[in-house]
Formats: C-alpha cells, structure tokens, sequence
C-alpha cells in the first residue's frame, strides 16, 4: 500500500548510491522518486552518519501551491512543481517540510494547499562540491603558489629632488625606515 505524503517525508531519488550498510524500507511514491517509510530526516540523517556518509541540508525551502478537491491528488501535484522547480540543482533527496491544507482554505470555492520542501543531498564526502565538479576553473584555496612581488623602497638621491619641502618629507621618511 502506498504511504500517503505528509510533512517531515523524506523522497529519495531512483539509483541514488547510498551505503552498503544502511537499511531502511521505501516504496515508490512518484516516476522516479522513492518515499523513505517509518523514518524522518532527523532518523535518516542519523543513520546515513552512523554508516560515515553525510546527508546535506541544502540552503532554502522551495513552496507550490495547488487547487483541487482531493488531497492526496494536491500534495502529488505540488511536490512534482517543486521537483520541476529544482531539475537544475544537483541534489538526491528532498525533506517535506511542510503541507499547509485546511478545508476551510479555499479560492472561488476550490480547496487549495501549499507545500515546502528543502532539498538535501546524500553523499560519502562531507564536502559537498569537490573542485571538478564546480563550473569554470577551480579556484585556489591556500597560499600562493608564486611568491607576491613586493614593491620595493626606492631610495632618491638627495641631488634628484629640487623642491625643498619635498626633500625634507623623503629624508624624514628614509630616515623612519632605517
């Protein structure tokens, strides 16, 4: 039987590589989605620790909001918007986060619910982008690998300077340096 959505779901994309060791029941819910059952993202995300990976919490909620009569059918529709709104993001798993629906919300006399949900990310790496998976040229992180050329103190001989307020600022600070 298929497990009805509700906030604090976890869905799990297909063929999304997970730990050897980590064991939990899910069910389809959606074409290429899988609803994690009797488990949270709080137990989820400790289990994929336990196991040395890391579930990431990716910054942000992303809300649909839906008409319809029936529920159920509301909550599906508005959690493939949302899938449909984050395609481009790179992430693996998505956390309901909250279906906001009450009978007496309605619009012209057509019930109405909205959901948010957080994306999230299973992976073995605690860092979430690795350098070749960022776009353009990775960036250097660290000290710099050719040494910084200083600008270095040109010393001006006394003769060089005809203007005598001048001549005074540059023997002071020659003087200051030394």
């Amino acid at each position: 039987m298929q497990e009805s959505i509700q906030a604090g779901a976890i869905l799990i994309k297909e063929g999304t590589r997970l730990p050897e060791n980590l064991r939990f029941e899910s069910e389809s819910c959606m074409p290429g989605w899988r609803i994690v059952k009797n488990l949270d993202s709080y137990g989820l995300d400790r289990k994929i620790r336990e196991a040395g990976w890391t579930f990431f919490c990716r910054a942000g909620e992303t809300r649909a909001t839906v008409f319809g009569i029936d529920k159920e059918k509301m909550v599906r529709r508005a959690i493939e918007q949302i899938l449909a709104a984050l395609k481009s993001k790179a992430f693996n798993s998505l956390a309901i986060v909250r279906i906001t629906a009450q009978s007496s919300k309605r619009f012209l006399g057509v019930g109405y619910l909205a959901v948010s949900a957080q994306s999230r990310h299973i992976q073995e790496s605690s860092v979430l982008f690795k350098p070749k998976d960022l776009p353009g040229p990775a960036k250097q992180i660290g000290p710099p690998t050719e040494p910084i050329q200083r600008p270095r103190l040109v010393q001006a001989a006394e003769s060089d300077i005809t203007d005598p307020a001048a001549k005074a600022t540059v023997l002071n600070t020659q003087s200051s340096v030394l």
